[in-house]
């Protein structure tokens, strides 16, 4: 792969398929989702090898230190080799847990819950969660 010496962030996220499009990873970075050591950068911040990156997008938090510059966008096997996914797992345990939580619905024109159906939803909610 053809390496350079000055890669835009936007460029590199996008190249290592952190986003979909290079416009997602520019609005990723103007709106403050994109961290280097807790500030906000730009979209033309140039990126070193060896610097650890905050990613949000969505509900998904990564953290993202840079191992190689990636210049143009490549598959997803080959793209594994220019970053270093360092997210704590109890960022990654909390965000697949948000998902399996139960889903509370009752039927349509039940009416309001009684009593006791408040406290078994308490008590559903109240296991799942400790």
């Amino acid at each position: 792969m053809a390496e350079k010496e000055k890669l835009r962030i936007d460029k590199y996220l996008w190249a290592i398929r952190a986003f979909k499009t290079r416009s997602l990873a520019t609005e990723a970075c103007k709106a403050g989702r994109v961290k280097l050591n807790g500030t906000n950068i730009k979209p033309s911040h140039e990126v070193r090898v060896g610097e650890v990156y905050h990613v949000s997008k969505g509900p998904d938090r990564k953290v993202l230190k840079v191992t190689g510059l990636l210049e143009s966008r490549v598959d997803a096997k080959t793209a594994v080799n220019f970053y270093e996914d360092i997210t704590p797992v109890e960022q990654t345990q909390a965000f697949k847990t948000m998902f399996n939580a139960p889903v509370l619905k009752r039927d349509r024109g039940a009416g309001r819950p009684t009593k006791k159906d408040r406290r078994d939803i308490g008590n559903l909610t109240d296991d799942f969660f400790d």
